[in-house]
């Protein structure tokens, strides 16, 4: 008689992973937990770095209506120029330039534009210019508008010329298209008086025909498309601190940022003063990409809006002892922009403010159903301003969940005070932040295992990791981040939102970092992070499904030497998905064991997407675009299965995806 014992599947399996050393990730596959909500992953768009002017927002024209406190801000004249503001076409924009004949045929009138960082093009593209202009007297009047390379060392600076004829006294607005013979990275727009009568322009103005969706008042083409490659779920807009400003002046007002694009006023933006070791005295928002411009951004790119408005707190970084803010017995009419923004995005048509947004060219609403009130507020100011706003949405609008703030922090004094209140108050999510080094990223992956389930939800509004010592992007801080969300994942009952910060920064126009995307004039290049960001977003799955090595989640604490991982259903295919990340630098062997399969269902096929870098302070660069990109693989199942023995490389972020 054969007294050996027989030797269940798990009893096989715990065999031969003691054998080869392996960790057994034990996936229970009956066991779906909460519903992981098309909001989890997105983006959050800060008008930071040039992010806005400079950046998405296509205009190639700096100070375009000449409303810079100095008016001619990022232009040069010669010969006979002046700025008036008597009789503008544009009463919150009331000032413009007029040129007259120099007096002499061998003297030239006219106006160079530097741009952003340089008026960049490229060869065999065309770029429409316009302008609002009037001639002055009976004459028609002519300018001749170019594109110029003022570093060529050919025959000519003129890459693309054209002239344009003013015929009416009348303000007008004139258009015409410029295609560049050359490439060029630092050129100018040049405008002379062509004609011996004089003229008066006003909003002069320059983008790439192609721009994103083929829009007039339009977004560049590729920084937008590496926004819907995401494939986010919710757009947090138009920033965090600009919400503030530096004062209430200077806050962000949505109902400025609307309307016709002429006559949206100039505003100081909020990062202006902020950095004098990397001072920008030109950063200003012109409104151009405005509230109408990001709502039809969210839905072009599958993303729930997540509007951010002034709770009547300025900075209050910027404003400490100062008395900044707005009484409480004054907040009215802050209250009521928060209504009339709903109406804008929701109302009929036919509504006051939804008849706006008709006359924008979108009769539809679009679906606002989140609106966050402050940004990072603090102290008992905040809730007290807060409460009424809250009163004033329930009561009109029940549908609208509402975003409160727990601080700039991540915990401490303000943090514990503001959680409370938020519950108090019934805020429907809670806005968390946390710039923090690697120490806070490799140890929060727990964070919300012990959240209050029956609360506000979280949403984590803003984080990256800021290196120690290295606060710019490089892959190690990529990695610590796709390691603390797997916590965010598992958590997906109490997390509905993550948005990384900031989004873009320009090359030659950054005060922060790091960041998501870079970009210069003509290119941009995603980071280690934005992969990560991707690859979250872009393999989200339907539900949690518990996931443990040795009966605990794997949190990288002690035992699990720097293991992370989480894993949901994928309810469109009917398969499963397994985050992990290895933050030693050693290869980890693992077994994915995928229990409680029904008794027909064994996984046949799979693939593994990995983001790895050999250099833990690398990143991508313009230069070098494609240094560390994610990389797909097929993983040979040679028969049905319920276990996967898979190696995890060193410093690796992997999504492994079995059918």
């Amino acid at each position: 008689m054969n007294l050996r014992p027989l030797l269940t599947p798990a009893l096989v399996l715990l065999a031969a992973a003691a054998a080869s050393g392996a960790d057994i990730l034990k996936i229970r596959t009956d066991k779906p937990g909460a519903e992981i909500q098309p909001t989890m992953y997105g983006l959050f768009f800060e008008d930071i770095n040039y992010a806005a002017d400079g950046g998405l927002y296509a205009e190639m024209v700096k100070n375009r209506s000449f409303e810079f406190p100095q008016n001619l801000m990022g232009w040069e004249s010669f010969g006979k120029v002046s700025v008036r503001d008597d009789d503008g076409p544009f009463d919150r924009n009331p000032h413009y330039v007029r040129l007259l004949p120099s007096g002499h045929p061998h003297k030239s009138t006219g106006l160079t534009n530097e741009g952003f960082f340089g008026v960049a093009y490229r060869k065999g593209e065309e770029y429409r210019f316009s302008v609002w202009a009037r001639t002055i007297g009976d004459k028609a009047s002519r300018i001749r508008v170019e594109l110029t390379d003022p570093a060529s060392m050919g025959e000519t600076q003129v890459t693309a010329s054209a002239r344009l004829t003013i015929g009416s006294t009348d303000w007008q607005r004139y258009t015409l298209t410029l295609t560049p013979s050359e490439t060029v990275r630092k050129g100018q727009l040049r405008i002379f008086l062509d004609s011996d009568a004089g003229c008066d322009l006003e909003h002069v103005s320059l983008f790439p025909a192609d721009t994103w969706m083929g829009h007039e008042n339009g977004l560049r083409k590729d920084l937008a498309q590496k926004l819907a490659d995401i494939r986010p779920g919710v757009f947090r807009f138009p920033g965090g601190c600009i919400v503030e400003g530096t004062d209430l002046a200077t806050r962000y007002q949505w109902k400025n940022s609307v309307g016709p694009v002429e006559n949206r006023p100039l505003n100081e933006n909020r990062w202006h003063y902020t950095f004098n070791h990397r001072h920008f005295p030109d950063y200003y928002q012109s409104y151009g990409l405005g509230f109408y411009e990001y709502f039809l951004l969210a839905e072009e790119i599958g993303a729930a809006p997540l509007p951010v408005i002034s709770v009547g707190l300025a900075c209050q970084y910027q404003n400490k002892g100062m008395d900044a803010h707005v009484p409480l017995d004054s907040l009215q009419p802050y209250i009521d922009d928060a209504l009339d923004l709903i109406e804008f995005a929701n109302g009929p048509a036919d509504s006051g403010w939804g008849k706006l947004r008709a006359e924008m060219g979108h009769p539809e609403p679009f679906g606002l159903r989140f609106l966050a009130i402050g940004n990072e507020q603090w102290g008992p100011e905040y809730p007290e301003r807060l409460a009424p706003f809250i009163e004033a949405i329930r009561s009109k609008y029940p549908d609208i969940r509402i975003v409160g703030s727990s601080g700039p922090k991540a915990s401490g004094e303000q943090f514990d005070y503001l959680w409370p209140e938020m519950k108090r108050l019934g805020a429907d999510l809670v806005d968390e932040h946390y710039y923090a080094p690697e120490t806070f990223f490799l140890t929060q992956a727990d964070r919300y295992d012990s959240y209050d389930r029956k609360g506000p939800k979280v949403f984590a509004g803003e984080y990256a990791c800021h290196g120690k010592g290295k606060k710019y992007n490089h892959f190690n801080a990529a990695l610590m981040e796709a390691a603390f969300m797997t916590g965010l994942e598992r958590n997906a009952d109490v997390v509905s939102m993550a948005t990384y910060a900031p989004l873009f920064a320009h090359t030659e126009g950054w005060q922060w970092r790091p960041d998501m995307i870079w970009f210069d004039n003509l290119s941009s290049v995603p980071t280690a992070s934005y992969y990560v960001q991707q690859l979250y977003s872009t393999n989200k799955g339907s539900r949690v499904l518990p996931l443990t090595l040795d009966g605990k989640p794997v949190t990288g604490t002690a035992g699990q030497e720097g293991l992370y991982a989480s894993a949901v259903t994928d309810d469109s295919t009917g398969g499963y998905i397994v985050k992990a990340v290895n933050t030693t630098s050693s290869p980890r062997d693992l077994i994915l064991s995928f229990e409680g399969l029904k008794k027909d269902h064994r996984l046949t096929s799979g693939r593994v997407i990995t983001l790895s870098s050999a250099d833990p302070d690398a990143d991508n660069t313009l230069d070098n675009p494609s240094r560390i990109v994610p990389v797909a693989t097929s993983i040979d199942l040679a028969s049905p299965t319920s276990e996967v023995s898979v190696t995890l490389p060193a410093n690796t972020f992997a999504v492994y995806i079995f059918n």
